[in-house]
């Protein structure tokens, strides 16, 4: 494929060209001309992006395929702009062994995209098993419970973190301590103290001060066993100054950097997460933390579960929101209406996360890199609708929301989504199953 007339994040008007998996050439616009056999797309001046990594989803399977399947989940993610995916632990059954870890490998041959599988820390884990596969990472190990009830104590995660420093794998953690949740607001049927059972509850019970206190507690461990710690979804910026300070690497995800506790009396049961929403004054800071280069990536913590799921009482609803597919488009928008540059953009979704988890041939439009290409144009933003999405949920906390959302994406070379049939590559929006493990 020769793609002409396309800019960069950094401004830069180029030709690109791909040859099979990889970009061949990156020249400056009328340099390259197409061969005969070689498919020409005109980009028009629409921004050509390195296809984003998702360092942070749940796909469901095994154990939980009617909230998410590979096939939707990577479909999702296609549509996105999002090329790489990794996948979480808290599964059924949880990937906290290699023949979990097996088992999941199956279903994820069905992606769309490509993934790693990061694997899981329970009492029952089986590390040399685990460590012998093509692990991506270790975690999300989790310091509280969240979905699958995979929190683990104190002993258990310093040995986790020292067995996973021996194998030279990052652990990233899910860092909220549980000894510091304000049970008080659930003293009562109505919520605690005559408050009704609101959404904002959660967020006054999994206290910011909890995510801070764990987020030292996770550094510390990682010091002493020199391990590389990287802090999930980090939703405080006392969080993210912790990190940075530590020379640790943190993530945000779209929903602490755009939603607060004031968007909660319309979301409902539909934004508790985990951590939960923090107040506005926190969303800005952390935000600024996000366009001034202190966090690293963003991710989404993709966690889709069924409508059905959601609407119940705020103390029964499981927690998690989808994000694949928006992630992009929404931070695309931002950069469109002036709040970030495309330049960071590009480095919180591509660059920083190939950097930060070793994959060298992702994260950049370069010569030698993979060809994992993303086409868009911001001036043609659209309103994102649940029912729009590719995601088995069919819903998103963001509904209402602008998102700048590609026209094309490839991975290696192939085209995995293409609406319009600009390329006509596809027969229908989207290529077929073409993904692979990134640790492979």
């Amino acid at each position: 494929m020769l793609i002409t007339h396309a800019r960069l994040a950094d401004g830069r008007e180029v030709d690109v060209r791909t040859e099979g998996k990889t970009i061949a050439a990156v020249e400056t616009t009328g340099t390259l001309s197409a061969d005969a056999d070689e498919l020409e797309l005109d980009a028009d001046g629409r921004l050509l992006l390195p296809g984003a990594i998702d360092a942070h989803v749940h796909f469901r399977q095994p154990g939980y395929s009617h909230k998410e399947t590979w096939v939707t989940g990577s479909k999702s993610a296609a549509a996105g702009g999002v090329t790489t995916v990794v996948d979480q632990p808290n599964t059924n059954p949880p990937t906290i062994d290699g023949d979990a870890f097996d088992e999941k490998s199956e279903f994820a041959l069905k992606s769309l995209v490509d993934y790693g599988i990061s694997g899981g820390v329970t009492e029952s884990w089986d590390p040399d098993s685990l460590f012998d596969r093509p692990l991506f990472a270790l975690g999300e190990v989790f310091l509280a419970d969240s979905t699958g009830d995979m929190g683990i104590d104190a002993d258990l995660f310093a040995d986790a973190v020292a067995r996973a420093a021996d194998a030279g794998a990052t652990v990233s953690v899910h860092a909220e301590d549980a000894e510091l949740f304000d049970t008080s607001v659930k003293g009562t049927d109505a919520g605690g103290e005559g408050r009704e059972a609101d959404a904002d509850l959660w967020s006054a019970f999994r206290t910011a001060e909890a995510e801070a206190a764990a987020v030292e507690r996770a550094l510390d461990v990682g010091a002493e066993s020199a391990a590389s710690i990287h802090i999930a979804h980090t939703s405080t910026p006392e969080g993210v100054d912790a990190a940075s300070e530590a020379g640790a690497t943190c993530e945000v995800t779209p929903h602490h950097l755009l939603l607060s506790r004031e968007d909660l009396s319309e979301l409902g049961t539909y934004g508790r997460m985990n951590p939960p929403l923090r107040s506005e004054a926190r969303r800005e800071a952390v935000y600024e933390r996000v366009a001034d280069g202190t966090v690293d990536i963003v991710a989404t913590d993709h966690a889709p579960h069924t409508r059905e799921e959601k609407e119940t009482d705020l103390w029964s609803a499981p927690s998690g929101v989808p994000g694949v597919e928006t992630m992009l488009p929404l931070l695309l928008n931002e950069a469109r209406e002036g709040r970030l540059t495309y330049e960071r953009v590009r480095d919180l979704t591509a660059a920083n996360p190939a950097r930060i988890f070793d994959l060298p041939r992702k994260g950049a439009v370069e010569v030698g890199r993979d060809a994992d290409l993303v086409l868009v144009d911001p001036d043609e933003p659209r309103t994102i609708r649940g029912d729009g999405l590719h995601s088995n949920c069919e819903w998103t906390p963001f509904e209402g929301f602008s998102g700048v959302f590609p026209q094309v994406t490839t991975l290696r070379g192939r085209v995995v989504y293409d609406p319009a049939g600009e390329t006509g590559a596809l027969s229908a929006t989207f290529g077929d199953a073409t993904g692979t493990n990134v640790r492979e």
